[in-house]
């Protein structure tokens, strides 16, 4: 039968051939009408003996033939006592074995599962079951019945069935009635449940659209979607409007609800500067939290080293140079204050003021920790410093509680062990990361922040730099002198002529940034592909896996990720016979591919070189694929310094990275990045987006398009607006030190 271009299938599970327990996806057999098939897809909880209704398609395997593709299956509990037996038999409770399943259908029949469910003292009373056996069978087959519910509930809606076991993890077996009673606890949290699809049960449900639960729900779906855009907060006219609009309803409807959200805590509403702003509370916190922390970092500094001025002599001895009068304050400031932001462009002197910082207080005998948000940005400064730097999910101990969610092994418990905590690119820092960070700092700790102001921000929630240096409240020194050996780079005197609003230097051939002029899209594109492929690699030897980088302003468009990731894909790794590929998320993924994670997912395991393992691959790391394992549904990918495997299932959050946006770059350095630069949307190309890319450049770079939109892009300087509380908490004086 064919439903909405779907075959269905209705058979008798045979056997289990692969399951995975995380995410429930399955290889099994499966008898229709006597005729055996291979199913695949995610199905939690079916087993042998079980009676299963697929809806999906019949492909042909490359190695394992003909498969049925399942992207929906109902089981239907086994009911006839044979069935029953089978089924037990098969270890579809974890406990029970063949002996045990015979002796239990034979006392209980056609019952057995219904009786073992719900009147676990009757078991009991069986010869070698115990009472504590007996009530974890009951558990055991609830939780199996409840996702089962869960499944076929959500099999009307095209919710997915590894959807449906994230949700009941988090729901527990009254998930269905939980559901039916407020579709839209769906939208809250990690489930990956758009609200529209609430709505869709919420309509099945016959709860009206300006019902008090959908307006509740449609305000704080807003502020959470609007979280990952990064605002913290929002203008409360912005909120009421949007919502009204989104919701289709009144305003007056919005503003009723809104009252009551503020009043129960679940939003609280902040002034700044005459206007009013609302907040969902779990971010409110963060902010207030960050601000008093700080205040009082400050107010109780770390205690000031002695000789300052000697150390900083002794070390300008050493290292045969003069620092100048900023530098000079930096470090005073660092040793002194116990606190210090510390801001600059390419080539200001950053890097050397910060090792002049971290060789003074090794000397003192103080432990210094260094951190970074990204593997690249940890290893660079690894390089720079001599010193090993963590990624912050390493420093802070990154673990996971009973909800799968992730949680620090750092924290007020158990504090980071140092002395001084120095954290690099710090525009890439979010609110809740750097609450993680701050309740694991020591009293009397030494904080030293480093990072371009310049930059965008931040991709999580927040503005933590831009505010740290626009509350003017906190010890700040911004490095602006160009050094003489940075002025011999021009990628270095372009960035700083960019951001200071001039043109950059286009006709210059004999350095390291160049123009190539292009009249059209096709012809920008081309030439990319002509650089990345034959031009760099032949004139330098470059890889073009390794060394090379396509930034882009704009995912969509000819010239947007998406469009040349593809080309690019074709003209570096084309598929060929012998080379595994797969598809999945509808990208296909060759062995080679170079390759970006898209979304924190502190479940996929990996292994370091020297034998080292743990858990999590993050936004923004950039990997090449090794290897496709096709009966196991499983990519190898290295990413920067470690080796993880990933489910078909999480490839879906992997994405091309041959060429990348401007926002995915950050935290990155790469030997020679080339930017197409065509006319867009103003809203893509401005100022602070163009020195970003540039900035990402170590040895070349190179911008290949119209110098009008360059030149454009100069003039544009639109600042990514955000929409936050951290640094107007930091200005007052009323802010409290608080816990969640």
């Amino acid at each position: 039968m064919e439903e909405n271009n779907l075959l269905q299938i209705v058979g008798s599970v045979e056997r289990i051939v692969y399951r995975n327990e995380d995410n429930g996806y399955t290889v099994l057999e499966i008898d229709v009408d006597g005729e055996e098939f291979t199913a695949v897809g995610v199905m939690p909880q079916i087993t042998a003996g079980d009676r299963a209704r697929m809806l999906g398609s019949f492909t042909e395997h490359k190695s394992y033939g003909l498969q049925f593709s399942a992207q929906t299956c109902e089981v239907e509990r086994p009911t006839g006592a044979a069935d029953i037996l089978r089924y037990l038999a098969s270890g579809a409770v974890k406990g029970v074995g063949p002996t045990t399943a015979r002796r239990l259908v034979d006392a209980f029949g056609e019952n057995t599962l219904e009786v073992m469910e719900n009147e676990p003292e009757r078991v009991a009373m069986l010869r070698g079951i115990s009472s504590d056996k007996a009530a974890d069978f009951s558990i055991q087959l609830k939780s199996n019945e409840g996702i089962r519910k869960l499944v076929l509930f959500f099999g009307e809606y095209d919710i997915s069935n590894a959807a449906a076991i994230r949700i009941f993890k988090a729901l527990g077996p009254m998930a269905v009635r939980l559901i039916k009673e407020n579709p839209y606890i769906l939208c809250d949290g990690d489930f990956g449940i758009s609200f529209e699809s609430a709505d869709k049960i919420a309509v099945r449900e016959n709860l009206g659209g300006d019902a008090e639960i959908r307006v509740n729900a449609g305000i704080l779906y807003i502020l959470r979607r609007n979280e990952g855009n990064g605002h913290t907060c929002l203008p409360r006219d912005v909120l009421t409007d949007t919502a009204a609009r989104f919701l289709g309803v009144e305003v007056q409807s919005v503003e009723e609800s809104m009252e009551r959200l503020i009043f129960d805590r679940s939003l609280v509403s902040e002034s700044f500067e005459g206007r009013e702003f609302i907040f969902r509370q779990s971010m409110h916190l963060t902010e207030l939290y960050i601000s008093s922390r700080l205040k009082l970092l400050k107010g109780f500094p770390a205690e000031s080293l002695r000789g300052i001025d000697n150390a900083i002599e002794l070390c300008e001895k050493a290292d045969g140079i003069v620092y100048d009068d900023l530098q000079k304050c930096a470090i005073k400031m660092a040793l002194s204050e116990g606190f210090l932001v510390l801001t600059g462009g390419p080539g200001t002197g950053k890097t050397t003021t910060l090792n002049a910082i971290i060789k003074i207080l090794q000397r003192n005998g103080q432990r210094v920790f260094l951190a970074a948000p990204t593997g690249r940005a940890a290893q660079r400064m690894t390089e720079l410093t001599g010193n090993e730097a963590k990624t912050l999910h390493r420093l802070l101990e990154v673990a996971w509680d009973r909800e799968d969610k992730p949680v620090f092994g750092k924290n007020e418990k158990n504090l980071l062990k140092c002395e001084a905590l120095i954290i690099d690119e710090m525009s890439m820092v979010d609110v809740n990361i750097f609450e993680s960070v701050l309740r694991a700092l020591p009293v009397g700790c030494r904080l030293i922040l480093v990072g371009d102001s310049d930059q965008l921000p931040s991709v999580g929630a927040g503005n933590v730099l831009g505010d740290l240096v626009d509350s003017g409240v906190l010890p700040v020194v911004s490095l602006n002198k160009i050094f003489r050996q940075a002025q011999q780079s021009l990628i270095v005197t372009n960035a700083h002529r960019i951001v200071g609003g001039s043109m950059p230097i286009l006709n210059s051939a004999d350095k390291d940034f160049f123009f190539m002029p292009r009249a059209n899209k096709n012809d920008v594109t081309n030439t990319i592909l002509e650089l990345c492929t034959t031009r760099l690699p032949k004139a330098y030897g470059y890889s073009p896996i390794d060394s090379i980088q396509v930034i882009c302003p704009s995912k969509k468009g000819e010239l947007g990720t998406a469009e040349l990731n593809l080309k690019l894909q074709d003209a570096l790794n084309p598929k060929m016979g012998g080379k595994d590929e797969a598809t999945v998320g509808g990208k296909t993924f060759r062995v080679g591919d170079k390759v970006m994670q898209t979304k924190n997912n502190y479940d996929i395991r990996w292994e370091r070189d020297d034998g080292e393992t743990g858990e999590g691959v993050f936004n923004g790391d950039i990997g090449v694929i090794l290897s496709i394992d096709r009966k196991n549904k499983l990519f190898r990918i290295r990413f920067f310094d470690k080796i993880a495997a990933l489910s078909y299932e999480n490839a879906s959050e992997l994405e091309f990275a041959y060429a990348v946006t401007v926002h995915k770059s950050q935290g990155n350095e790469f030997d020679c990045v080339i930017i197409p630069v065509f006319p867009g949307p103003s809203r893509l190309y401005y100022r602070n987006l163009l020195y970003t890319a540039v900035t990402r450049a170590k040895e070349r770079l190179i911008l290949v398009g119209n110098p009008y939109t360059v030149e454009m892009m100069v003039n544009n300087n639109r600042q990514t607006k955000r929409y936050s509380g951290l640094r107007y908490f930091l200005k007052r004086d009323d802010s409290i030190y608080s816990n969640k």
